[in-house]
């Protein structure tokens, strides 16, 4: 079987995608992944070591197509909160334990975990599991460029 190679980034390009890879967060983060395209096509990333993939980015596979990243659903916890000083004291506390987060203008997402949202509940938030496409922050030194979806 024939194996679809995907390893170029395209950034500014206006080339509508032919393809889409659809992927959780844990494998956007892997540079190396054996894969198949939403049409069924197996596909194999080789990508520069440390890259994140967004939802929304380009790539370039071998034979000149388009493929598009697009972030899987995922079970997420979801925090909501119109006090900013609230929904920052939940992302200290969270950050504290090394979770990654997705921060929107009022709410913050996690990848659910039950102890988790006990602490945030504790804090007095409530918690909402749902099912949702999962764009964490880069990180200070990650690079990268989170979405503001």
């Amino acid at each position: 079987m024939n194996i679809l190679t995907i390893s170029k980034r395209l950034h500014d390009d206006e080339r509508p995608p032919l393809l889409q890879l659809v992927l959780p967060f844990e494998l956007r983060q892997k540079s190396r992944l054996r894969t198949q395209l939403a049409n069924g096509e197996e596909a194999g990333l080789i990508l520069d070591r440390g890259a994140i993939l967004r939802g929304g980015d380009k790539l370039l596979a071998e034979d000149g197509r388009v493929v598009e990243v697009v972030a899987a659903p995922e079970q997420v916890s979801t925090v909501r909160c119109e006090e900013p000083w609230r929904l920052a004291r939940a992302s200290y506390h969270l950050g504290n334990r090394h979770v990654s987060l997705q921060i929107g203008p009022d709410w913050l997402r996690y990848r659910h975990d039950h102890v988790l949202d006990d602490m945030v509940r504790g804090l007095g938030f409530s918690v909402v599991v749902e099912t949702a496409p999962f764009e964490p922050e880069a990180g200070a030194y990650g690079g990268g460029h989170p979405h503001g979806h």
